[in-house]
This record gives structure tokens, sequence and C-alpha cells, in this order.
């Protein structure tokens, strides 16, 4: 490089230790619209504000998933209304897990229903219902 000439700014780093996988199941399709919305509110996210959960035909429950980046927190969002509580599973590193369940919390009551522990990840079960 030559004088005041900078090196180039590397893109957007990848931090994979700040991913969720987040995993919606067995509610109403406006139910689980009001979770990502609200997520995606707070986080990045692999899906399109415009892509609303969608019902599928069948004998077995719609599973919704999406991966969330909380690295940085954009917002903070506003309460949610749900039609009946909803259970979701969070699925990554305890940090990304814990920042993540916290920012849940001005959109909806949040219960921790279940934990399973790893050496480096751990998926918790939460029960959202209305504030």
């Amino acid at each position: 490089m030559q004088g005041s000439e900078r090196p180039p700014r590397p893109a957007a780093a990848y931090h994979p230790e700040a991913e969720v996988v987040v995993e919606v199941t067995d509610c109403p399709t406006e139910d689980a619209h009001a979770v990502f919305s609200a997520l995606r509110t707070s986080f990045t996210c692999d899906r399109a504000p415009d892509d609303v959960p969608r019902a599928v035909a069948g004998p077995h429950p719609t599973v919704w998933t999406s991966t969330f980046d909380v690295t940085d927190l954009l917002a903070e969002p506003g309460p949610r209304q749900l039609t009946a509580p909803v259970s979701i599973s969070l699925q990554g590193g305890y940090w990304a897990v814990a920042r993540l369940r916290d920012s849940l919390r001005p959109a909806f009551a949040v219960r921790v229903t279940g934990t399973v522990a790893g050496d480096q990840e751990q998926e918790v079960q939460l029960r959202l219902e209305n504030r």
C-alpha cells in the first residue's frame, strides 16, 4: 500500500457462537409469526421480514425454524399478543441462548420449562405467554 491507502474493510464477521436456532411448533401460524417478528426486531435472522409462517397440511405438527445472530441487539420488541401459550426451543451456545431468551422478556412472559446441557451448547425449552 502507498501513502494514505487503507486496507479494505473486511466483510461483517461471522460469529457461529452467536447463532441460536429457534423452533416453534404446535401453535397457530399467527402465534409463530408473533414470536418470530419479536425476535426479528431484536436480531438479524436467516429469513426475510416478509417470510411469514404458513401452515402445512398433513397428520404431523408443523415446525417453523429460524436462525438468529445475537451478536448485536438491534431494538427491544414491544409486547406481542398470543392466542394461547406457545412452547419454543432454543439451541446454541450458552451466552447466545441466554441473550435471546432475555430479549423475549419485553414481548412475552417467559418461563424455562426444560434444558439439555452440552459441553459448548445447550437446548432450552421456553413457554411464552401474554404479558
